[in-house]
């Protein structure tokens, strides 16, 4: 098969399981947590942000997005190696970085997704290391976006965005574009 119609193929597929991924929330548990005092007391220190609750899982590739997407990703041949996750410098060493491909070909056609912990400290040596490269700053609802220039991009999502970091409390995400966040689920 013409290697651009079975990338084109790949494309309907990952679209398809992205549609999907987001038509219906999971259920979630009905129970509420303990409130816990965030105070802290004379044999505790302050924390700087707050770790993330120990997931029920652990992150892998496909633990960390959809399984929706996971699905169109194999039924396309795709498998995931890991990579070195970096932001700005700043190594992201609590966390993981996938490339999602198709390796039986050579092709550099393919999507990334990262999920990591990050303390306040390196979170802000990462984004002003982003913003001194030239990546474009946007504060949301979920956090603060660093996209990288459009005019130096891969690729772009249906909005013009490319790469994308989204820094949250204690933790930052990366996608190939800011759509591709959306599939990024972790922690379960």
């Amino acid at each position: 098969m013409n290697p651009r119609i079975m990338s084109a193929a790949a494309g309907v597929l990952l679209l398809a399981a992205a549609l999907s991924a987001c038509s219906a929330p999971e259920p979630r548990p009905s129970s509420t947590p303990e409130a816990v005092d965030p105070r802290p007391t004379e044999t505790t220190a302050p924390v700087s942000s707050p770790t993330p609750e120990a997931p029920e899982t652990e992150l892998t590739c496909e633990s960390m997005i959809s399984a929706g997407t996971v699905a169109a990703l194999a039924e396309a041949g795709w498998t995931a190696e890991t990579k070195e996750f970096v932001a700005g410098g700043v190594e992201l060493t609590e966390g993981l970085l996938c490339f999602w491909a198709d390796y039986t070909v050579g092709s550099d056609h393919g999507q990334l997704y990262g999920w990591s912990a990050i303390d306040d400290a390196d979170a802000a040596s990462a984004q002003s290391a982003l913003l001194a490269e030239g990546w474009k700053r946007e504060d949301g609802a979920d956090g603060v976006y660093f996209t990288e220039d459009p005019r130096y991009a891969m690729g772009t999502d249906d909005d013009g965005y490319g790469m994308t970091y989204l820094f949250g409390d204690g933790w930052v995400r990366l996608a190939d574009t800011r759509q591709g966040l959306i599939l990024i689920e972790w922690p379960r």
